[in-house]
């Protein structure tokens, strides 16, 4: 019989042990652009060791890739790679642990930019309800199943709605909303007459067309989903605007300019600060915007392009405060900025970084810079602190980094690395 003095250590160890499994659970998946929620912020049970080694962290596997700019998405165990292979964008279907390819689909593509080099993809695959979603440099919008590979439908959207490919092709990563692919295609002028195929909604069951939206030209931003008294709503920057939309209707909401003609880009995520804010930031002259919003009408609350102007590095949003790599990759190295969201001040800033991305986890943050070092930082207002460096890749970095269940995953033009970064 078990006496009240034994009874106490073996529930208290039945509890310690109860405890240790849950922090042992797998992490969260990063199954689109920025992570769960597109926020940048890692799933809540994703754990980061503290320091790394000298070398930096080990190497799981590295794999050989095809060209572009498209960061990975990873579900269920398998790391979804969409590149160009020749005259080919083909999308690949990895194991997470081994690099090894499960399975690719691929179609033809003729893109050459109108400026830069890349000639590859560069939206990053999008993973939802069994199925992955890919957008080509050129448009071309297709559905595979994720687990077999088997295309369940295509459209070639710049073919058939006219859409202009931009400076670097089609660049905004789709969204999936109320059972809608929903794509900034980009409006254009057919006969001196606009079409409104700005914002074109898709089935994701069928790829039969739903509804089109505004004559807005593309951005490189990619939209956002959120709820605002229970309705499904579509946050998304296209060229010159920033618009609310209804993802069942089409139905825009609100809209507020956004953006500048000539040789500029709208490239960063509409960043949701809390339930009725937002932020925004673009570099060449526009700046950033915070704004209060409902479902009719958003009003600023600051502006200006001062405290931040980042040319595509989307801020992460943690508590009151947001961290970005301030500045552009085509010019003075970056500053890494913590900034105040409600006022926009600088809380501390680190001065010529050089520019990057930044994703969040476990109270830290990985800042990939373009050379292709990483750096593990501690996610305080207070200052920047640094725990770790290290430089895994060698090659130009601009595809976004994606972490899952303790692995890193970073690509520059040449190859594909896995890190252990977990605890």
């Amino acid at each position: 019989m078990w006496g009240a003095g034994r009874a106490t250590p073996f529930f208290l160890l039945v509890g310690l042990l109860l405890i240790f499994s849950a922090q042992q659970a797998p992490a969260g998946d990063w199954p689109q652009i920025l992570g769960p929620s597109r926020s940048g912020r890692a799933a809540g049970d994703e754990r980061l060791a503290d320091t790394w080694p000298p070398q930096g962290p080990s190497v799981a596997w590295r794999k050989p890739v095809g060209s572009g700019y498209s960061g990975v998405a990873v579900a269920d165990g398998r790391v979804y790679l969409f590149t160009r292979q020749g005259a080919k964008e083909v999308i690949e279907a990895l194991d997470a642990a081994t690099g090894e390819t499960l399975w690719s689909g691929s179609h033809p593509t003729t893109f050459r930019p109108q400026v830069g080099g890349g000639d590859g993809p560069l939206c990053v695959p999008l993973v939802h309800d069994g199925v992955v979603v890919t957008s080509g440099a050129q448009g071309v919008l297709t559905v595979n199943d994720a687990a077999t590979g088997e295309q369940r439908w295509q459209r070639r959207t710049h073919e058939e709605f006219a859409a202009q490919e931009g400076y670097f092709g089609a660049g905004s990563t789709p969204l999936v909303a109320a059972g809608n692919v929903i794509v900034n295609v980009g409006g254009t002028k057919v006969g001196g007459v606009k079409k409104d195929a700005g914002v074109i909604a898709f089935r994701l069951d069928s790829g039969a067309p739903v509804w089109t939206a505004t004559a807005e030209p593309a951005s490189y931003s990619s939209p956002m989903a959120l709820e605002i008294s229970g309705q499904a709503r579509v946050l998304m920057v296209t060229r010159y605007q920033c618009l609310l939309l209804d993802p069942v209707t089409g139905k825009v909401q609100w809209q507020f300019p956004f953006g500048m003609r000539g040789p500029t880009v709208n490239a960063a995520v509409p960043v949701l600060t809390d339930s009725s804010h937002l932020l925004l930031s673009a570099s060449y002259g526009i700046g950033s915007v915070h704004a209060e919003f409902t479902d009719t009408k958003a009003t600023p609350q600051w502006e200006g392009a001062e405290n931040l102007a980042t040319q595509y590095c989307t801020p992460v949003v943690i508590g009151r405060h947001a961290y970005c790599v301030d500045g552009r990759e085509d010019g003075p190295p970056g500053d890494v900025k913590c900034i105040e969201v409600a006022t926009g001040k600088i809380a501390w800033q680190e001065k010529k970084f050089g520019y990057g991305a930044v994703i969040a986890a476990d109270g830290k943050l990985l800042i990939l810079r373009n050379d292709g070092g990483l750096v593990l930082a501690r996610a305080t207002p207070e200052r920047f602190e640094i725990l770790a460096r290290c430089k895994p890749l060698g090659g130009n970095v601009r595809a976004l980094p994606a972490l899952a269940d303790g692995r890193l995953y970073l690509r520059d033009d040449k190859e594909l690395v896995c890190l252990e970064v977990g605890r």
